[in-house]
């Protein structure tokens, strides 16, 4: 099969990413595998074996305005047999119209949550506001016209499956739940920086919207009279940063809120901390709970991807609805002041993730095979 993706992730272009390396495994399955994205500004085009990467370097805007002429390039260049997006709003419309145009079938894949009320809510009475995307209402409507055309579609969660049901009825093609592969070998510890505190509790996360790091911020500024030794490192990039370092100043945590930016060892970050903590008000999956259910730390998270479908609220993760910093802080209280309960979770969530894992088998052989079952339909 040769099949081509329409994406959004720069980060492919490294050749030591993780995507990149998912990539690889991905193409090995198949005979060409082409990848349109955006990319850097200097990234230039890339022939791994059988893995094609096409760069669009340059901002979002001009990536996509040049997107659907480059995929027709492709398609046409390399007699490409399936297309594929990785969402189905933008990138979903511009491989819908190709698809349509050289009469291919077009397989979605869907890795967010986008029917849930929180992608596009700014907050609730509980939480701070934050800006969501004005594009999030547009890019549901786009999704609603884009999924009726797909020949198939993988979700990476049983959340995701469940809200397309509630939506769309019998009316889409087949729904398979393919979540992404999270290896559960094991990664060396790493020293988290200075300041140390007595309980730190980290966070791995792109700073944006969605993820309300704002909440676990509040949360910590909450206890922190009650408890002076914990801290929080934040793991991550993104356009929020800037905003959530003025808050951490302006809550006088700016000495207990360190910002670590983008860290390659993030997982063994984790294995120094005490507690792992995620406050997103929407996740499609939610690859770095399993990360910190294997780095053998406590968790805790807002009720989100797979939280209820693999993790079980009270008995692997500490659970709290999305938007509500008392809830999160709460939870910060009772994980700081109770060993017993920490290692109770960590024993619970490190089985489950484990148990889960090994039911998932060959992922990216999967994947391919989901891509594969459209040329049939």
């Amino acid at each position: 099969m040769k099949a081509l993706i329409v994406a959004n992730d720069p980060s492919l272009f490294s050749a030591e990413s993780v995507v990149r390396a998912r990539m690889r495994e991905y193409a090995s399955h198949m005979k060409e595998l082409h990848i349109l994205s955006q990319s850097p500004s200097r990234a230039e085009d890339v022939v791994e074996g059988g893995l094609y990467l096409h760069a669009l370097p340059g901002g979002r805007i001009l990536s996509l305005m040049q997107m659907e002429a480059a995929a027709n390039e492709i398609v046409a260049r390399y007699s490409i047999e399936v297309i594929s997006a990785q969402d189905p709003f933008e990138h979903g419309f511009i491989a819908a119209r190709v698809a349509k145009a050289f009469n291919l079938p077009l397989h979605i894949q869907i890795h967010t949550d986008f029917l849930s009320p929180w992608f596009a809510r700014s907050g609730v009475f509980r939480s701070m506001r934050v800006h969501m995307p004005a594009l999030n209402k547009v890019r549901q409507r786009i999704a609603d016209k884009v999924l009726p055309q797909a020949k198939g579609i993988r979700v990476v969660s049983k959340r995701i499956a469940d809200s397309l049901v509630e939506r769309y009825g019998n009316t889409l093609a087949s729904v398979e739940i393919l979540p992404i592969a999270v290896r559960a070998d094991d990664v060396p510890k790493v020293p988290l920086p200075a300041p140390a505190f007595a309980f730190s509790l980290i966070t791995v996360s792109r700073l944006e919207p969605e993820k309300r790091i704002e909440d676990i911020i509040m949360a910590v500024g909450r206890i922190a009279r009650l408890f002076p030794s914990v801290g929080l490192y934040v793991v991550g990039a993104g356009r929020e940063r800037y905003r959530l370092e003025l808050l951490a100043k302006r809550l006088g945590l700016f000495s207990r809120v360190i910002f670590l930016g983008e860290r390659a060892d993030a997982r063994g970050l984790m294995k120094s901390a005490s507690a792992y903590i995620q406050a997103s008000a929407y996740e499609g999956y939610g690859l770095t709970l399993l990360e910190a259910a294997l780095a053998r730390i406590p968790i805790i998270t807002t009720d989100v991807g797979i939280v209820g479908e693999v993790f079980k609220g009270y008995e692997d993760v500490l659970s709290a609805p999305p938007g509500d910093p008392a809830a999160l802080a709460l939870h910060i209280n009772g994980l700081v002041g109770d060993h017993q309960a920490r290692l109770k979770l960590v024993m619970s969530a490190e089985h489950t993730a484990r148990n889960y894992l090994a039911t998932l088998g060959d992922q990216p052989l999967r994947i391919v095979e989901n891509m594969k079952k459209v040329l049939a339909v």
